[in-house]
């Protein structure tokens, strides 16, 4: 009689055990809180997120800082480093992957914001070169492209002839008409938004022309509830903007992560997005500087220094986007 009991009892454990499984694989996971933290400097920023469909994972590409190296005086500290690589099943858990290999040999290379898509099985990056390694912010930068087949090796296209010679944060969408069209902030005139054309991907005529004057950079285009979408980091929160053209934008009232949540590492404004629609939902991927608070204002240190990946899900209210930074986060990107 034990062993039938004992037995009775563990068939009901495994079947219990599969039903609640079952249950969690058809049902969308709540996103971790912070997301993800680099963990060999951490100081992931600027996130772009693309399915890797041989793996069958999402990889985020990110900008490293060397937050951890408080010996580095100036901003060198956000110098120096590759591009890192996050991997996750759904979207809402994140591991270290490493980083990519970018063939782009200069001595002391910095690489930033890098922009990804895939089209006709061939693997885009449109990413952010400074030339070195410098203790302030007044430098050339400039846009190279690259390609790749495993979304880790990237092989080098050409650098891109735009409006000056600071022009960072490139976001690449694909018009209605077919073109490519690139959004990139111009330093030079004011960090304003700038855009150029393409029929290809691999050749590039600049417009010259500012369609968003706004101070702001990371800019990120996207389509969602029927309408077309711009949010840009605005350093008070993420400016939101809409177009019935994709030339002329229209500035919502009202920034999004402008104002502190309460969630680990996400009481202070987010910063530099990128969006990913899934379905009919949208949600937005943001980076938090934990440790600038206000009163660390002025502090130049390791917890000012450090930072965290974030996502938040998008709502449609009025004709104006929202978000709920301090909701908990239901997702399961769709591949498709």
């Amino acid at each position: 009689m034990k062993l039938k009991s004992l037995y009775f009892i563990l068939l009901l454990i495994i079947c219990s055990a599969c039903g609640t499984q079952k249950t969690k694989s058809n049902q969308p996971n709540i996103a971790d809180k912070p997301l993800f933290r680099d963990p060999v400097f951490d100081g992931a920023a600027d996130p772009s997120i693309l399915w890797n469909e041989k793996d069958k994972v999402w990889y985020m590409y990110y900008t490293n800082r060397r937050a951890k190296d408080t010996t580095l005086s100036g901003v060198a500290w956000v110098h120096g480093t590759k591009i890192g690589i996050a991997e996750s099943k759904d979207g809402a858990h994140w591991t270290y992957k490493g980083t990519c290999n970018i063939d782009y040999e200069i001595e002391n290379v910095t690489h930033w914001a890098p922009d990804v898509l895939e089209y006709d099985g061939v693997y885009h990056m449109y990413l952010t070169i400074v030339p070195g390694i410098f203790e302030g912010w007044y430098h050339p930068r400039y846009i190279v492209h690259l390609t790749s087949k495993n979304m880790i090796d990237w092989a080098f296209q050409s650098k891109l002839k735009l409006a000056s010679e600071r022009c960072i944060d490139a976001d690449v969408f694909r018009l209605p008409d077919g073109r490519w069209r690139m959004y990139y902030n111009n330093e030079n005139d004011g960090k304003s938004i700038y855009y150029a054309d393409s029929k290809d991907l691999y050749n590039w005529v600049d417009s010259g022309k500012k369609v968003v004057k706004d101070r702001g950079e990371g800019p990120n285009v996207f389509r969602w509830k029927g309408k077309n979408w711009m949010v840009n980091d605005a350093w008070r929160g993420l400016g939101v903007y809409w177009s019935d053209d994709f030339e002329h934008w229209n500035r919502q009232e009202k920034n999004i992560l402008e104002i502190p949540g309460k969630g680990e590492d996400d009481k202070v404004k987010g910063g530099h997005p990128d969006i990913v629609v899934s379905g009919d939902k949208a949600y937005v991927f943001y980076f938090t500087h934990p440790g600038r608070t206000a009163e660390n204002k002025g502090k130049d240190t390791y917890n000012t220094r450090r930072t965290s990946l974030q996502v938040a899900e998008l709502k449609y209210v009025n004709g104006d986007i929202v978000c709920d930074r301090d909701a908990p986060v239901y997702i399961n990107l769709n591949a498709n």
